[in-house]
């Protein structure tokens, strides 16, 4: 069953191994650095040595010094082709779903996603909303409210956490966890490593718990006080809406 937090999820203290979990460490940015060593003979030396000695010594430092250019080149490809920290959050693309709670519209949720951190999950995102493929997130509820944590939706097959599935087949591989979790962003709900699917939260606290668990793939940038709406709204024990919020385009 698919889960943002434990077993149950009847409170904000229940959560699973989830729960367990310590924060993830931001990921360190850097560029793989090669040691060149070389053996630069000094003039007195070179006076004391042999010519063919000397001209061995000659083809090492050049040889050095081919390889400490060949390495800086390296590292500014790496430069170039690693995304720098801040830029693992960067909007690339602003979508937007239409909430209806009970028979009458609610708003407008927009939401910022990071498609530099991960591509192929915002692309499914996007094609969810879309409906590229002929299915998508039109009509889909959300099926689980945990105030003081977060909204769960997403499940368009069966509308209650244990269907969906991605433009790419049942489920995908997570692309990583570099975003952390924090109020108000968009991540993906799984049924552990690599079991990707459509269903998705959106945090309303701050969840390090979640950090290396679920992958963080935007923000929302308007509407929190419909998320916020949301969050309010009465539930029964196993956390399912007394009135339906669903996504109506």
């Amino acid at each position: 069953r698919f889960t943002t937090m434990a077993a149950a999820m009847r409170t904000h203290a229940s959560c699973s191994t989830l729960g367990r979990t310590q924060p993830l460490r931001p990921k360190a940015f850097s560029h793989a650095r090669l040691a060149i060593r070389t053996n630069v003979m000094t003039t007195s030396d070179a006076a004391s040595t042999p010519p063919e000695v000397s001209c061995a010594s000659k083809r090492s430092v050049l040889m050095g010094v081919a390889a400490l250019a060949t390495t800086f080149a390296i590292g500014q490809q790496a430069a170039l082709a690693d995304p720098a920290p801040e830029d693992l959050t960067k909007v690339t693309q602003r979508v937007f779903m239409d909430i209806t709670v009970g028979d009458q519209p609610a708003g407008r949720i927009v939401f910022g996603l990071y498609g530099n951190a991960v591509p192929k999950t915002v692309e499914n995102f996007v094609g969810l909303i879309t409906k590229e493929k002929g299915f998508g997130y039109q009509g889909a509820i959300f099926h689980r409210i945990i105030k003081g944590f977060m909204l769960q939706g997403g499940d368009f097959e069966r509308g209650n956490g244990t269907g969906g599935y991605s433009i790419f087949g049942r489920k995908f591989a997570d692309e990583n966890f570099s975003v952390l979790h924090e109020p108000g962003v968009l991540s993906m709900a799984n049924a552990g490593r690599n079991t990707n699917g459509s269903q998705f939260f959106i945090t309303t606290v701050d969840t390090p718990w979640l950090n290396g668990k679920h992958v963080v793939f935007g923000k929302v940038l308007e509407g929190m006080n419909l998320v916020t709406k949301l969050e309010n709204v009465s539930v029964d024990r196993g956390s399912k809406p007394l009135e339906k919020g669903f996504i109506s385009d």
